[in-house]
C-alpha cells in the first residue's frame, strides 16, 4: 500500500498534463513531446427530479376537455464513473458505468381530484373496450403509489478525436467529433412487475436497447471567456433482450394478435425514441493562478432537446405496468455550473440544470386499422395488440403537462 501511494503521489504531482480547455471539449491526448500520457478519472453524483401533471382527455358534450388527474414525480440518483485514456495525439477512448442508487416513480392525486371523481378510479372498461362484467369501477392503477428500481446501469464506450486543438495552434478553436455507445448491459426492466412498497422489491433499470450518440463540439478561448457549442444525435437500435408488452398480454386490448402477421416481437416491443440535442454557452474564468495551476470558472449554458415519438418506459409506465406510446416533444432549459481546480491533477465541478418539457401524449398507441374496420371485425389480425381502448382511444388518452426537471451534479476529476 505504501508503494502504491507513492506511485499515485508521483503521478499526481509530477506528471506533465495538457493545458485546460472548456470541459465540453476536454480530450485525453497522449504521445505529445511535453505530455506523453493522459488519463482522466471522473467520479460524480447526479440527482434528477422531474415532476409533471398528468391529465386525461374527456368528452363534454361535443367538446374535448382535459381533466387533471395525478402528479407524477420521478427521482433518479446515481453515481457516475468515467475513465478517459489518450490513445494517441488528440484521440481518446472512454468508458463509463453508472450505479443507479434509486429510480423511483410516485403518483398522487392533484388538488380537487379524489377517488370519487377520478376517471382513473372510476373505470368500467376492459382493455378491449368491452364493459367489465366482474368489477365496476375497476381502477386503472392504485393511487397513491410509489415504485422503486435500482442497480448497475448500461455501460458506455466512447471514441473522440480533436480535428483542431487550440492548445497546439492558438489560431484555431477546439473542435471535437465523437461517438458514444451505450451498451444494453443492465438487467432489462419488466414494467409489469410490482415494485411498490407492497412487495418491497427493486426493479431493474435496463431497456435492452443499443444507443449510438454522434456528436461534435467546439470551443474557443477568448480572454476570460470560452464560448462553446455542442450538437448530438442519438440513434437507438434494438438489442437481443428488449422487452415486449406481449410478454404479459393481460393489459393489452387484442392479446390474441401477439405474434400474428406483422405483430412480431420487434413490432410490439420497445421503440426507443431518437434524440437530437444542442447546447451552447460559455465558461468565464473568475480566478486563475498560473504558478499554482489553480482556477475558478463559471459555466452558463442553454440546452435544447428534441425527443421523437416512440413506445418506451414513459412517465405513466410504472403505474400502467407496460410500455406506452408517447408523442414527440421538446425540452428547453439551461444550466449554471462552477469549476474549481486545485492544480492540474484535481478538479471539482458542480452544476444545476433546469428543463421544461412541452406537453405531450403518454398513451398514443395506433389502432392499426380504422375504427370502423375494428368495430366490424374485432378479431381482425391487423389490429395492434398494444392498443388499449381504455387509454389510447381519443377522448380517453393521457397527457403530460407542466413538466419540469431539475438536476444537480457534483463531480471530481483526477488527471494523470
Amino acid at each position: 500500500m505504501l508503494r502504491l501511494r507513492a506511485i499515485l503521489a508521483a503521478l499526481l504531482l509530477g506528471a506533465p498534463l495538457a493545458a485546460s480547455a472548456a470541459d465540453i471539449t476536454r480530450i485525453a491526448s497522449s504521445f505529445d513531446e511535453d505530455d506523453p500520457f493522459d488519463l482522466f478519472i471522473d467520479v460524480g453524483f447526479e440527482r434528477t427530479q422531474s415532476r409533471e401533471k398528468i391529465v386525461r382527455e374527456q368528452l363534454a358534450g361535443t367538446e374535448l376537455q382535459e381533466a387533471s388527474e395525478v402528479w407524477h414525480k420521478a427521482v433518479d440518483s446515481r453515481l457516475n464513473l468515467k475513465l478517459a485514456i489518450g490513445l494517441y495525439k488528440d484521440l481518446e477512448f472512454s468508458f463509463g458505468l453508472p450505479l443507479i442508487l434509486q429510480q423511483n416513480d410516485s403518483y398522487n392525486f392533484v388538488s380537487g381530484t379524489n377517488d370519487a371523481n377520478s376517471t382513473i378510479v372510476n373505470n368500467c372498461l376492459n382493455p378491449d373496450g368491452t364493459l367489465s362484467s366482474t368489477a365496476c369501477p375497476s381502477s386503472l392503477f392504485t393511487i397513491p403509489q410509489t415504485s422503486k428500481r435500482g442497480g448497475l446501469g448500461n455501460m458506455h464506450f466512447g471514441m473522440a478525436y480533436a480535428f483542431f486543438n487550440q492548445q497546439r495552434d492558438d489560431t484555431k478553436p477546439m473542435w471535437l467529433v465523437g461517438l458514444d455507445y451505450e451498451a444494453p448491459t443492465a438487467k432489462v426492466r419488466d414494467p409489469s412487475e410490482d415494485n411498490t412498497a407492497v412487495t418491497n422489491t427493486k426493479g431493474n433499470v435496463g431497456d435492452g436497447v443499443h444507443k449510438y450518440t454522434f456528436y461534435t463540439s467546439l470551443s474557443r478561448k477568448m480572454g476570460v471567456a470560452e464560448p462553446y457549442f455542442k450538437a448530438s444525435y442519438t440513434l437507438p437500435v434494438l438489442g437481443p433482450g428488449f422487452y415486449s408488452n406481449c410478454a404479459h398480454p393481460e393489459t393489452l386490448g387484442t392479446p390474441e394478435n401477439c405474434g400474428v402477421g406483422k405483430w412480431n416481437r420487434k413490432e410490439t416491443g420497445i421503440h426507443a425514441p431518437q434524440v437530437a440535442s444542442f447546447l451552447f454557452g460559455s465558461e468565464f474564468t473568475a480566478f486563475r493562478d498560473t504558478n499554482k495551476d489553480q482556477k475558478f470558472a463559471l459555466d452558463i449554458r442553454t440546452i435544447g432537446n428534441y425527443v421523437s415519438a416512440g413506445r418506451y418506459y414513459n412517465e405513466l409506465s410504472a403505474a400502467m405496468g407496460k410500455l406506452l406510446s408517447s408523442s414527440d416533444f421538446f425540452q428547453v432549459g439551461g444550466q449554471v455550473g462552477a469549476t474549481a481546480s486545485a492544480g492540474e491533477a484535481f478538479t471539482l465541478r458542480a452544476s444545476g440544470t433546469f428543463l421544461y418539457d412541452t406537453d405531450h401524449t403518454l398513451t398514443n398507441e395506433s389502432l392499426g386499422v380504422t375504427p370502423q374496420d375494428a368495430a366490424a371485425n374485432p378479431s381482425n389480425p391487423d389490429i395492434n395488440p398494444n392498443f388499449d381502448y381504455r387509454t389510447d382511444l381519443t377522448t380517453r388518452r393521457f397527457r403530460a403537462t407542466e413538466s419540469t426537471t431539475f438536476r444537480l451534479e457534483l463531480s471530481a476529476s483526477f488527471a494523470f
